[in-house]
């Protein structure tokens, strides 16, 4: 059974420094199951994007923040999501993740410390290229959510990632197909999609790490 008092910054360290990690296959475990239709294929070149994975202490427990995107027109609209956006032209993945995380949650780019990144993901249905960088605040955050942007701020402990029990699935229609999603279920907020994949990453990692203590 994995103790879960020593899920701390170092160990998310440590997890994101394994060699040998399959990150496909972690990715892959909170993947949707859907053959996406002909619309959704193409041969263009990916658009690039970065988002933050934020961790930071809060009542002396690790935690990371999701938003709640505002319902707008868009294929991830109203979806829970990291905070992050496309790349601009010459910008690098963290530095695109820090500059979407400031202007989405008003957290100053200077007071994040980049402690690493997991595998990058590409998303059919929007042709973007995701980085996730995984980055720390030393101080508990004080949010300032982008109004017409971001609806809701999620705060998470991190240890809730370990708890099979906040895992389901559902069998659901999208784009006139069958389609089922896998979720993570953290404070009534079904995660899945694109964000559920880079959470599953960081969750597999951080299983593999604690396993071999």
């Amino acid at each position: 059974m994995l103790d879960l008092n020593l899920l701390s910054l170092s160990q998310v360290r440590r997890a994101l420094a394994l060699s040998d990690f399959d990150s496909a296959a972690a990715q892959r475990r909170m993947m949707p199951i859907v053959r996406l239709p002909q619309a959704f294929l193409t041969d263009a070149a990916p658009r690039h994007a970065a988002v933050l994975l934020l961790l930071y202490e809060r009542s002396e427990e690790t935690h990371f923040v999701l938003t709640r995107r505002a319902e707008r027109t868009g294929v991830h609209s109203g979806q829970i999501s990291l905070p992050g956006g496309r790349r601009e032209a010459g910008e690098s993945p963290v530095q695109t993740a820090l500059r979407e995380t400031y202007e989405e949650l008003g957290i100053a780019p200077e007071s994040v410390e980049v402690i690493g990144a997991l595998a990058e993901l590409y998303i059919p249905p929007s042709n973007f290229l995701v980085q996730p960088i995984v980055g720390f605040h030393a101080a508990p955050p004080r949010w300032q959510p982008r109004q017409g942007e971001v609806a809701e701020v999620i705060e998470v402990p991190l240890r809730l990632l370990l708890d099979d029990t906040l895992k389901g699935a559902e069998e659901t229609t999208r784009y006139g197909l069958p389609f089922r999603i896998l979720y993570y279920d953290l404070f009534g907020h079904k995660v899945w999609g694109a964000t559920a994949s880079i959470l599953s990453e960081l969750e597999m990692r951080l299983r593999a790490t604690l396993n071999s203590l």
